[in-house]
């Protein structure tokens, strides 16, 4: 009977212990009370109301990155040796590292030497200028013929040719405006955009599943005046994120993943507000 008794002083005992060190632990966790308002452009401010609010052990771009890492980029070299152009002109992607073949860019890339060297290049350019009577643009002084009938005389007007050529575009260097619009059908570039695009989605979904599973430490909405209330939060550092969701009031559309250091035992105070957004061109992954 006494063992018995002595048994059941130990386990009140335990249980005391137990309940002390939860009591002590709840004692030591803090609170987060925030408000998040909106103000549109010519607008007055306006309570965000019914919006998830969620507490992240990590910030929201950081878990971005994260999953990004995980679905690593399309190798752009490989993606350029598979393409159906000239070795010259896989090589000058590569050398500029770029698959653009239009725009102001890819214009003000391009040199002398890149027209007359890289056939995709000297056509687009031909085409675009060598018929065009109202300019000064040189003549070739060799007929194809003369390829066969004389191949020395052939290759010394070519050269000549060439030569004049580089000489107009480089005292002419407007003449290479326009010849993207003739290498519309080998512009690799939109491919490679719907390659990428094709990623995309699968980041954004793993963005939002670490984030609302590994790094969630709590999750509320807020009421009718915009406030929200995260209580019995270990102390630590945090970020108030609104993950991929903008609040809308009329013409703002806000996100936010701002940190937060919550003390011992006390309650943290936040406003979220059109200052501590997200810029307007940060994406939302």
């Amino acid at each position: 009977m006494a063992g018995m008794k002595h048994a059941l002083w130990t386990i009140v005992v335990g249980l005391a212990g137990i309940l002390a060190a939860a009591g002590v632990a709840a004692a030591q966790n803090g609170a987060i009370e925030f408000v998040a308002r909106a103000t549109p452009t010519d607008g007055l401010q306006e309570p965000v109301r019914g919006f998830p609010i969620f507490l992240l052990r990590k910030s929201y771009e950081e878990i971005a990155k994260e999953a990004e890492a995980t679905q690593p980029l399309p190798d752009k070299n490989a993606f350029i040796d598979k393409l159906d152009v000239s070795s010259k002109l896989k090589a000058w992607m590569k050398k500029n590292h770029t698959l653009s073949l239009s725009g102001e860019d890819f214009i003000h890339k391009l040199h002398p030497a890149d027209i007359l060297d890289i056939p995709e290049f000297r056509k687009a350019y031909m085409d675009r200028n060598a018929g065009d009577e109202s300019v000064d643009f040189p003549k070739p002084k060799f007929k194809p013929s003369d390829q066969l009938k004389d191949p020395e005389k052939y290759k010394k007007l070519s050269a000549q040719y060439d030569l004049a050529i580089r000489h107009y575009i480089e005292q002419n260097p407007q003449s290479m405006d326009g010849i993207d619009l003739n290498l519309t059908d080998i512009n690799p570039e939109p491919k490679w955009n719907l390659l990428l695009g094709k990623r995309v989605p699968a980041v954004r979904r793993l963005t939002l599943d670490l984030a609302q599973s590994k790094y969630l430490v709590g999750r509320t909405e807020t009421d009718l005046q915009g406030q929200g209330f995260l209580r019995g939060i270990s102390p630590g550092s945090y970020w108030i994120s609104s993950l991929n969701v903008s609040a809308d009031v009329g013409d703002a559309r806000l996100r936010w993943d701002v940190p937060i250091t919550v003390q011992p035992g006390q309650t943290e105070y936040v406003e979220l507000s059109n200052v501590n957004a997200l810029p307007p061109k940060h994406a939302a992954p």
